[in-house]
């Protein structure tokens, strides 16, 4: 009998590592978001690369593509962007 799934309508957080998920507010899960970017980013080396990818679906409209890598590259400060296509 296949599993039945609930779809969420609230962010799920843990507070420490291998913690139990919590519901969180939206803006708390969202300054955890950036918290994470943050953290990433001031831990990135020089000289490598950005430490952010985005990987985008060919089903989706060229506007959505377009709009994908334009926030890779200008808001993430990367041009590691890929899709499904090439498979």
């Amino acid at each position: 009998m296949p599993k039945s799934y609930v779809r969420l309508t609230q962010p799920l957080v843990r507070d420490t590592k291998g913690a139990e998920l919590r519901p969180a507010t939206w803006d708390e899960a969202l300054d955890r978001t950036v918290a994470g970017f943050r953290a990433a980013e001031a831990h990135r080396r020089a000289d490598a690369p950005a430490p952010f990818g985005i990987f985008s679906c060919s089903k989706a409209t060229n506007e959505v593509n377009f709009a994908a890598q334009k926030l890779s590259r200008t808001v993430l400060g990367s041009n590691n962007i890929d899709s499904c296509n090439r498979t």
